[in-house]
């Protein structure tokens, strides 16, 4: 029997009582584009230091606002970091930033680091508490920075550094509490941090709750979200058990099935992350700190998508 106004199918009966939705803003061309930063990690092996200064090459043109190195657990990375951070200075026209821990450190070796860093160009401190090694709990140097907060403040001494912290828009996993977590938060940029990168999410209202839970708290520096753009859902689920992150179920339905399919995994991860970004856009954020996994296919399509495009070259940008 025909479909008619008088008797609807179901799927009629829904597209005429269901919500109606508008496309997500688009931006004029001549609005500015958002300000970005790229993560890095620093290489291992020969392999993965070609693939590193590979997506350094093929994001650089975009001219980010910094690119920062990790520090691995207990400090593992800290000559590798150095190393990585330091060719950056020497050989792009890149801002780097150095994450430096309180990890199995006096004070006085970590001021000396900061000193190193400051006397080879880096301006920038990415400044953390740091990971214990894995299986262990963290107990701070009896002659170190016990937290990010007193790093901070030691860092500000040392040099008129720009200080990056960290913030948990699902707080962190050692925290007694939210409101302990977001107290935290406001020591670390009351002692001199600059801004605060998130730890990457992937439902775009926990960043905008955790938005208001900041302002509410009388924190006013900005709060740059981390996006994680994924490819590789298995390892993302990995990562998100170590670090607290919470990976939704409409996410693990979106890659079902393609285990073996990393192309499609892939345009996955593209279509998931630029709605992502998107989103956060037309709510007013204009500024994306991207953890790059060391691969830049990903990090650059969502960045054209935001409205960056490659410049002729790249410059330091404050």
């Amino acid at each position: 029997m025909a479909e008619s106004l008088d008797n609807p199918s179901p799927t009629l009966q829904r597209w005429m009582t269901g919500p109606r939705f508008t496309a997500l803003p688009v931006r004029a061309a001549g609005h500015p584009a958002p300000k970005l930063s790229f993560e890095f990690f620093p290489p291992r092996t020969e392999a993965l230091e070609q693939q590193l200064w590979a997506c350094i090459e093929r994001l650089a043109p975009l001219a980010p606002r910094f690119v920062s190195v990790t520090y691995g657990a207990g400090g593992t990375t800290q000559a590798r970091t150095h190393a990585t951070v330091t060719r950056i200075v020497k050989e792009t026209t890149l801002v780097p930033a150095a994450h430096l821990t309180c990890i199995g450190a006096t004070r006085e070796e970590v001021d000396e680091v900061a000193r190193g860093y400051w006397e080879a160009g880096v301006r920038h401190i990415v400044a953390l508490r740091g990971d214990p090694p894995p299986g262990s709990a963290y107990e701070p140097h009896p002659g170190g920075y016990h937290y990010a907060a007193d790093l901070v403040a030691g860092l500000r001494k040392v040099a008129d550094f720009e200080i990056s912290v960290a913030a948990y828009p699902e707080v962190h996993p050692a925290a007694l509490s939210p409101v302990a977590d977001l107290e935290n938060l406001k020591r670390k940029l009351d002692a001199g941090a600059t801004r605060a990168i998130t730890q990457y999410f992937f439902d775009t209202s926990t960043y905008l709750r955790f938005l208001d839970l900041c302002l509410a708290a009388g924190i006013t520096a900005p709060i740059v979200p981390g996006i994680m753009p994924v490819s590789n859902f298995a390892q993302a689920v990995r990562f998100s058990d170590m670090c607290g992150a919470s990976v939704p179920d409409w996410m693990g339905r979106l890659f079902e099935g393609t285990e073996n399919d990393p192309e499609t995994r892939r345009m996955i991860g593209m279509v998931v992350a630029a709605e992502q970004v998107r989103l956060l856009q037309a709510n007013g954020v204009d500024e994306f700190h991207f953890y790059t996994l060391n691969r830049a296919d990903l990090t650059y399509a969502i960045a054209h998508v935001l409205g960056v495009r490659a410049g002729s070259g790249t410059s330091k940008q404050g």
